[in-house]
């Protein structure tokens, strides 16, 4: 069955193939793997890259590994135009970084032609699947795929590997206000803590109050059921669609069918489809079309 995603192939067929060498595994099987030396002046970070952490601690470790034994695995680039540098990073950015900072002028490295939505979703599954992205990172990282690529939440569980009950309760990060989203990622605040206070009208109040008495996620919970809710207490992780594609939607089908059709949307994206009959002869009529 043909996928949404630009990658080629299913999920399940990715995560198999990927082994301890994710970057040549992206290829498909007809593309020939050739690993280049590039110049680390000609390449650039991806803006969409949703990581956006990196410790002085982790990069230091990478960068005297990189000074002893080299770049082990090469990272991977899409070219671009109208940019200062030739070459974009997909994955491979914290490489990239380290390799700068033990000196090396170049990197080994595949280069593939990606769109902006494929490079987008190479970068999460990566990150994701090595977990490296904190909470908030994470959150972003799915919000900004189903803004920007039009997914929904189907979608992104799909392209993941996670559930859709998992992805719909990290976005209530995003909901949260700046200050305690840095709570979270300095780590002074839970993810688990802050998903919870996320649904409150005073989440910031909620968030000092948690670190100040510790708080632990149940006494959270508790306080959060007594506190006034937010407005919009729910993340913005499933557009409805509008209602004249509904119509245009219930028009298509009634031309293939020959019957009249009511399809309703509800929340998060489930619904119904309602085909209705005359007579029996229509029904009959209807069940042997929907068989073929």
């Amino acid at each position: 069955m043909a996928t949404k995603f630009g990658l080629g192939r299913g999920l399940s067929e990715l995560q198999s193939t990927r082994g301890t060498i994710p970057d040549i595994s992206l290829l498909s099987p007809a593309e020939r793997v050739v690993v280049k030396k590039i110049p680390l002046a000609q390449i650039g970070a991806n803006p969409n890259q949703p990581r956006k952490t990196f410790t002085d601690a982790e990069l230091s470790d990478l960068a005297a590994s990189i000074r002893e034994k080299g770049v082990l695995q090469p990272i991977l680039l899409r070219a671009v135009n109208d940019k200062p540098y030739m070459y974009e990073i997909i994955a491979g950015e914290r490489r990239f970084r380290a390799s700068k900072l033990a000196g090396e002028t170049e990197i080994p490295a595949l280069v593939k032609v990606v769109s902006n939505e494929n490079a987008m979703e190479i970068a999460l599954i990566e990150n994701v699947q090595r977990e490296n992205l904190n909470a908030i990172e994470e959150a972003n990282a799915y919000k900004n795929l189903m803004e920007c690529c039009e997914y929904e939440l189907n979608d992104l569980s799909r392209l993941i590997g996670k559930s859709e009950s998992y992805i719909r309760n990290i976005m209530r990060l995003t909901t949260l206000p700046d200050s305690v989203q840095q709570l979270v990622q300095q780590g002074e605040l839970s993810a688990s803590h802050a998903r919870t206070i996320a649904v409150a009208e005073n989440p910031e109040e909620l968030a000092h109050k948690i670190i100040a008495e510790k708080l632990s996620v149940a006494d959270a919970d508790k306080m959060v059921k007594n506190a006034p809710r937010a407005k919009n207490t729910r993340a913005h992780i499933q557009k409805n669609i509008d209602s004249q594609t509904i119509k245009n939607m219930e028009s298509q089908v009634k031309s293939v069918l020959g019957a009249k059709v009511k399809i309703s949307e509800k929340r998060g994206g489930a619904g119904q489809i309602i085909i209705s009959f005359d007579t029996r002869v229509q029904l009959f009529e209807l069940i042997e079309k929907l068989s073929k």
